[in-house]
């Protein structure tokens, strides 16, 4: 979530892909427990006051955190679930603070108190995120399922603003709150946030449920523009996930406008390229699989079985995700497959192919409409 303090923000020109290139891991989530206190509509894991059984215990935790820092230091996120549900979640950010991971945690702010905030600090984590899905009590706590999660979130936020710990503002992004994003950035920027980062609708998990209310395709690219409208009014960092879109439209519109377009590409605000699942990020559950993303239910290894640097390097359906000319119909010919790819979770929830066209797009690429003139 913060960039790397050891690194310059590095430069990509308008065409540049994902600084390293396909493979070179930059961030995993690490869905470090399911249990959670809240219950969102959208949420991937149908998360739930559990116990979840399976979960890593502290010392399968310490051996992954060994693991994924033989690959570099890539930013791990601790997620959840409501990973401060986890009473050793101190124990294990620390622990990847002494081996110079840089360690993030999504928190959904309700428990984060003057005590944790100085605990979160301590432990070495950078920023936080915490998610705020309406500008109002009334919105927020309707998408997330509880009365007083929009309180309690802003509680949390600052209790965590007093004890000097970073943070930024997610934001899932579907009919319910698309009316709203204007005042959500505003908010951001009131309460001190260093980022806001954009999520558009998965429809996995509970997510399902909510298909209905999930912008159209025509929406899309008009929140995606509207959203690059953004950058030169807000001091805020702005990034959107899970709308592999927006990669297409920030060399699209700088081109339109004939600027020398040169962005962040380190840290978890970096602008690199669309998809990363596969090839510059990967998601772990609660019980040890590794997946594309949290949202793309690929079983592409378990760490409790094989070590997690040989599972990155050899995955078969990672391979296959590096490898852009793998893509199929239109975004297998699209002039900007390298810095878009299509969401591959869509795709898959669509078709039952993760290779597939991105079902949420409207651009027609350019050899397809030669072919259509």
């Amino acid at each position: 979530m913060s960039s790397d303090p050891q690194h310059p923000h590095a430069q990509s020109s308008v065409q540049g892909g994902s600084p390293g290139g396909p493979g070179t891991l930059r961030l995993v989530a690490w869905e470090t427990t399911r249990n959670c206190n809240l219950s969102c509509v959208h949420c991937r894991a149908a998360a739930t006051c559990g116990p979840y059984a399976g979960e890593l215990d502290t010392q399968a935790s310490f051996r992954l955190l060994d693991q994924i820092a033989e690959t570099g230091s890539p930013i791990v996120i601790l997620t959840g679930g409501e990973p401060m549900l986890r009473e050793d979640i101190y124990d294990i950010a620390a622990y990847g603070t002494r081996l110079g991971l840089r360690m993030v945690m999504a928190p959904n702010g309700t428990l984060i108190t003057p005590e944790t905030a100085k605990k979160i600090a301590d432990s070495g984590i950078q920023r936080i995120s915490v998610s705020l899905d309406g500008a109002s009590a009334k919105r927020h706590d309707g998408f997330r399922g509880v009365e007083g999660a929009f309180e309690g979130a802003l509680s949390g936020i600052h209790a965590a603003k007093q004890a000097g710990i970073e943070f930024q503002v997610n934001t899932t992004i579907t009919q319910l709150n698309r009316d709203q994003i204007p005042q959500i950035m505003k908010l951001a920027e009131d309460l001190g946030a260093v980022a806001l980062h954009i999520f558009l609708l998965v429809p996995t998990g509970r997510g399902k449920y909510i298909v209905d209310q999930a912008i159209t395709a025509q929406e899309y690219e008009e929140t995606l523009n509207w959203f690059y409208d953004q950058k030169s009014r807000t001091n805020l960092q702005l990034k959107a996930t899970c709308a592999p879109h927006y990669y297409r439209i920030l060399r699209q519109r700088a081109r339109a406008e004939g600027k020398s377009v040169t962005w962040q590409t380190h840290g978890l605000d970096a602008v690199t390229r669309g998809c990363l699942g596969g090839t510059s990020f990967c998601f772990i559950s609660h019980q040890g699989i590794v997946q594309p993303c949290g949202f793309l239910d690929l079983h592409c290894g378990d760490v409790t079985r094989d070590s997690f640097v040989h599972i990155w390097q050899n995955s078969e359906q990672f391979q296959k995700l590096r490898d852009f000319d793998q893509l199929k119909g239109k975004c297998g010919i699209c002039e900007y497959k390298r810095v878009c790819g299509g969401c591959r979770a869509r795709a898959y929830e669509a078709t039952g192919d993760w290779l597939a066209e991105e079902p949420l797009c409207l651009y027609e690429p350019a050899k397809a409409a030669a072919r259509n003139g």
